[in-house]
């Protein structure tokens, strides 16, 4: 399954569970995560999606641990099964 296939599952997946899951578009920050999930009751995180095995490079590995450092939940998913993990993660804030 390609990258692309594996976000819109999540776009989908999310929307379904009432929330949404935008594209995260940070001009002049480099290597921020794809996406930004939304879902009820102030639930958020951000998702970093890749192709099956693969990883983040150098630069978006340093964004998601500082994210992190700040609190902020950081998956990378690379297989569409991680998804609903990820979201009962994210409702368990």
């Amino acid at each position: 399954m390609r990258e692309k296939e594996i976000e819109q599952k999540l776009v989908r997946e999310v929307k379904r569970r009432g929330g949404i899951c935008p594209k995260f578009v940070s001009p002049g920050a480099n290597g921020m995560p794809d996406r930004i999930v939304f879902l009820r009751d102030e639930c958020m995180a951000f998702a970093e999606v890749k192709s099956p095995g693969k990883k983040p490079r150098a630069l978006q590995a340093k964004r998601h641990s500082d994210l992190r450092k700040l609190g902020y939940k950081v998956f990378v998913i690379d297989d569409a099964k991680q998804i609903a993990k990820m979201i009962k993660e994210i409702e368990a804030k």
